[in-house]
């Protein structure tokens, strides 16, 4: 195997001219706020509440070693090795491979597009905390002032906000109505803020990451020590971690766990690639994966104590609220005393009545109050950020101060993630050089975010949210599942399992183990390539539908509406055409191949063969485990 006398990648002579992180808390800061995201507060805690409590944790966690750790060493130590971005990387290591950084590139382009969405929206309520009271606490007026809109009274409050003052959502995504002015508003306002933050890339972003990544924290950590001090906190999080292990049973149960670590520790998308390649190529990746791994797991889960507290006094308080209209029902037909039935004798009240005057009582059609269906009415998403939880701020007191502090998590939380997906974008543009070198990066940034922005403003129509949801849907799933594949298949079977532990020896200190090779090797493929194959059976066994529909008669509750063709036939793009870059690139590669060929003479191509990039140096250029 070659060898190289110095650590730096051959062929960059712009090494000295990129950009470095001021200190290693700036780098971890920076992948903790990009792998941290929206998904740890409203996705897991919906999973673990959903998947069997407690039990849920078992499959997530095998998940998390067997695949997550894994590729999240690859993706960073690729990357810090070769100090490029995703489609440098790639094409270094093979040619063939170029395919699998172009689609990273383009995954996290128009993942940021909604990403930064769902930051407008979040914007809109952070903007409508500010009073008192929260505009969703109560209905609006009707035109006629002399009542409360109908369709609000039907629904709540909050639904009626979110549906109809905020998206103002069209019947379907067949109507795509007009522009929410407001909400063009904030989208512009927020790519204003993300430009701002990364105008000069690093440089810029690692100063801001120290309030971003750690802001959430701060706030859950106030949300979680609120949350244990309100009624009904302990039954939330007993329902949340009470294993039923008769889930497990369930494939759906793995496949869930399995791509939450995915899609948690953003692998695939590129970012941490480019995050990484502005670190000195000595520093330990190993214990940085395995670090910001955990630290993400453990967000996931604290995060899960603070909300389901929150919702736990949610429940416990609508459950009250359900006892007390019963109470109501009977003490007016039964002519008892006003408070003269306590919600602790309700029960008992209510036995004796059935047992003395059923008829009678049955002519009252009592609603069913039990704190377990309360505590189902759980939800995932904007579901759970933009109508749960709001509600259950609303019984808080002093609520505008816990929307503000709750709206203003969520958008820092959403920055520091939009950080590595706009950095996934521009370092491979940079590589590329797609601007000569004398036009300032900010030039190219802020083209960048301008063209973000005006394609993302069509979901400030009031069918964006439809639209939306197609592309959370679509556009990365699959795609960043087969690109996981191709980078861990590249870097084992093309570059080579034995020239990458070199590397990692030289830039650690320290030869992988058999844990890392045999994940490497064989379990993450396999997990990956098992994960891409029940996915398409899931697909293809749930037919392509959209859930919300404003006609629907108990709307907002949610209606499965199959997509009309021409959307499915977007659906099917979105989810394959980023994935076809892989083949592509490597068919493009052939004629050149062959043009090569023939001028040596029928000699082995050297430079379309799988390169050495990493350049792994001999033995007495490695440093000891004691200069590492």
């Amino acid at each position: 195997m070659a060898s190289a006398p110095g650590p730096d990648p051959p062929g960059d002579s712009s090494e000295d001219e990129r950009p470095k992180w001021d200190n290693k808390l700036q780098y971890l800061l920076s992948c903790v706020g990009f792998a941290v995201g929206l998904g740890n507060i409203w996705r897991f805690p919906y999973l673990c509440q959903s998947h069997g409590g407690g039990a849920f944790l078992i499959p997530y966690l095998i998940a998390l070693a067997f695949e997550g750790i894994p590729l999240f060493h690859i993706e960073l130590a690729i990357g810090q090795r070769l100090r490029r971005g995703s489609v440098g990387v790639w094409k270094a290591i093979s040619p063939y491979l170029g395919g699998v950084g172009l689609g990273c590139f383009t995954a996290s382009f128009l993942i940021s597009l909604y990403y930064n969405t769902v930051l407008t929206w979040v914007l809109w309520y952070l903007l409508n905390s500010f009073q008192h009271p929260l505009p969703w606490s109560t209905c609006p007026l009707n035109l006629n002032q002399t009542g409360f809109v109908e369709e609000c009274q039907g629904s709540s409050s909050v639904s009626y906000f979110w549906y109809r003052q905020t998206l103002n959502i069209t019947a379907d995504i067949d109507y795509s109505g007009s522009i929410q002015w407001r909400l063009l508003v904030c989208l512009a306002a927020c790519w204003a803020v993300l430009y701002l933050c990364v105008i000069r890339g690093i440089e810029s972003t690692g100063k801001v990451i120290y309030f971003t990544a750690l802001f959430p924290y701060l706030v859950l950590t106030i949300f979680l020590i609120r949350g244990l001090t309100l009624p009904g906190a302990t039954e939330g999080l007993i329902y949340l971690f009470t294993p039923n292990m008769q889930t497990l049973q369930s494939p759906r149960v793995w496949l869930d766990a399995a791509t939450q670590i995915f899609f948690s520790l953003s692998l695939a998308f590129g970012g941490h690639i480019a995050l990484a390649s502005y670190n000195p190529p000595r520093n330990d990746c190993e214990k940085d994966a395995v670090t910001i791994a955990l630290i993400n797991s453990m967000t996931s889960l604290y995060a899960s104590i603070a909300v389901f507290s929150v919702l736990g006094f949610k429940a416990a308080n609508d459950y009250g609220h359900c006892l007390d209209r019963n109470i109501l029902s009977l003490t007016n037909e039964f002519d008892f005393p006003d408070q003269s039935i306590s919600r602790d004798e309700y029960a008992a009240v209510l036995t004796h009545l059935n047992a003395t005057q059923p008829e009678r009582l049955a002519g009252l059609h009592l609603e069913s109050c039990r704190l377990q269906d309360f505590l189902d009415k759980s939800a995932s998403g904007t579901g759970l950020a933009f109508i749960v939880f709001t509600e259950a701020i609303l019984h808080m007191p002093g609520a505008p101060a816990w929307a503000v502090l709750f709206f203003s998590m969520l958008f820092t939380l959403g920055l520091s993630s939009m950080f590595g997906n706009i950095e996934g974008v521009i370092t491979p543009l940079l590589d590329m050089g797609v601007l000569p070198r004398w036009v300032p990066k900010e030039i190219l940034t802020g083209t960048v975010c301008l063209l973000c922005f005006l394609v993302a403003t069509c979901f400030t129509l009031q069918s964006g949210n439809y639209w939306l949801e197609v592309f959370d849907k679509y556009a990365a799933s699959l795609n960043l599942i087969i690109f996981a594949f191709f980078e861990v298949i590249g870097v084992v079977y093309v570059y080579g399992m034995e020239r990458f532990c070199d590397d990692i020896e030289w830039m650690t200190g320290r030869r992988p183990g058999l844990y890392w090779r045999v994940t490497w090797k064989v379990i993450s493929p396999l997990l990956l390539l098992t994960i891409f194959v029940a996915y398409i059976i899931y697909q293809v066994w749930t037919a392509l539908s959209m859930a919300e529909n404003s006609q629907y008669k108990q709307f907002p509750s949610r209606q499965e509406k199959s997509y009309p063709g021409w959307v499915q036939a977007i659906c099917g793009l979105l989810s394959f055409l980023p994935a076809l870059l892989v083949p592509g690139v490597a068919m493009a590669q052939l004629p050149i191949w062959r043009r090569r060929k023939q001028k040596r003479g029928g000699q082995p191509d050297m430079e379309n063969r799988p390169r050495e990039p990493m350049a792994s140096p001999g033995p007495k250029d490695r440093p000891s485990s004691r200069e590492e």
